[in-house]
């Protein structure tokens, strides 16, 4: 059986969650009617999934979101393939930004033909992260 991409998420009844610059027909294939979709960023999430076109895009979104990240929440963050609207980031560059900002990747799906989606969490007390793209500061 085929899961949806709410299950390959993991998303979870009840969870307090955001989607940032999620284009609208996108929001049908990832949206779940378990989750407790919020329209302001403010407090702390268990999911978030973030949009992105560019690493500039990333560098000044990112950071914003990944304040309001739980401890043992998830941060989704989506770019678009195959260098589709003229984007300069692959999953090697994702990868990277996201360790330098302090947060790892665990998992890495297909949201549709246009969005991939890289889950970033943060950082394990006490667990070593070894990754070639990236580095934890």
């Amino acid at each position: 059986m085929v899961k949806s991409v709410p299950e390959k998420i993991g998303v979870k009844e009840n969870m307090r969650s955001i989607f940032v610059n999620a284009p609208s027909g996108t929001l049908k294939e990832i949206g779940s009617p378990l989750i407790n979709l919020e329209s302001k960023l403010s407090g702390k999430f268990d999911y978030i999934h973030l949009f992105v076109k560019s690493q500039q895009e990333f560098l000044n979104e990112f950071p914003k979101v990944a304040k309001h990240l739980e401890k043992a929440g998830m941060l989704w963050l989506s770019w678009p393939k195959s260098r589709q609207y003229e984007t300069d980031l692959d999953i090697k560059t994702v990868i990277r930004l996201g360790y330098d900002h302090g947060l790892v990747e665990s998992k890495c799906i297909s949201i549709n033909s246009t969005w991939s989606a890289l889950k970033f969490s943060w950082p394990k007390e006490n667990k070593v992260y070894k990754n070639s793209y990236g580095k934890l500061k």
